[in-house]
């Protein structure tokens, strides 16, 4: 790997992720975390690994056992988002993980481990619901402006729905895979406990709580480690 980008002197291991994967493990969003976020210690450094690593998120550990993270597009530092704080949860095996939004409280549950957030922590997207599936996997990729998650019903009494995602940043990531945010704004708009299948065949459950909390939980893998 082109480690220009980097200026840190030592070797570190990156895990990739695929977080929401199918019941097959197929599929799920890639997902690079940095166990050790004091090789990369400031924001540059860390935009700067993200841009060159070429994933959706990349998230650095500041902390593993309170579960501190700090998560990056190739673009953008997210105070939020969904798929890396799943897969973090999953990697790093804790209670609670805390990005800059707030706590993130964890569980698991057999063969999906599930978070607790709220839908105000997700950054703002155009929900834009389709007449069928077939409509949502006939739509082409979007000029870029407007982050666009476009949905419609397979089965409305089983709350399974058919999603793609297009972010619109220009920033080499045209549609994501499996985007948690948008599938918690969602959620919150329909007000009932959703089986969402993005992108290519990923899979996300989520579940409206008490007081505002909503629950998103999926699959995860480890594809591989990287060092750099």
């Amino acid at each position: 790997m082109n480690t220009t980008a980097t200026s840190h002197s030592a070797a570190t291991d990156i895990d990739v992720l695929r977080v929401f994967c199918a019941g097959d493990g197929r599929y799920g969003n890639a997902l690079g975390v940095v166990r050790d976020g004091r090789a990369f210690p400031d924001e540059a450094a860390r935009q700067a690994l993200a841009k060159e690593l070429g994933f959706s998120e990349t998230v650095f550990v500041d902390d593993p056992e309170r579960g501190t993270v700090d998560i990056y597009t190739p673009g953008v530092r997210l105070p939020f988002a969904g798929h890396p704080l799943v897969g973090a949860a999953w990697l790093l095996d804790v209670e609670v993980v805390c990005p800059p939004a707030g706590e993130v409280w964890v569980r698991g549950d057999g063969e999906f481990t599930w978070i607790e957030a709220r839908a105000e922590w997700a950054p703002p997207r155009t929900l834009r619901q389709y007449g069928s599936a077939a409509e949502v996997d006939a739509l082409d990729v979007p000029e870029p402006g407007e982050w666009i998650y476009a949905w419609a019903w397979e089965e409305e009494a089983a709350g399974r729905i058919r999603a793609r995602a297009f972010p619109g940043r220009g920033d080499g990531i045209d549609e994501d895979e499996a985007t948690g945010a948008a599938a918690l704004l969602l959620t919150a708009e329909l007000g009932r406990a959703l089986n969402i299948t993005q992108g290519l065949g990923s899979q996300m459950l989520t579940a409206p709580g008490p007081d505002g909390i909503i629950e998103l939980g999926g699959r995860v893998r480890l594809e591989r480690t990287l060092t750099v």
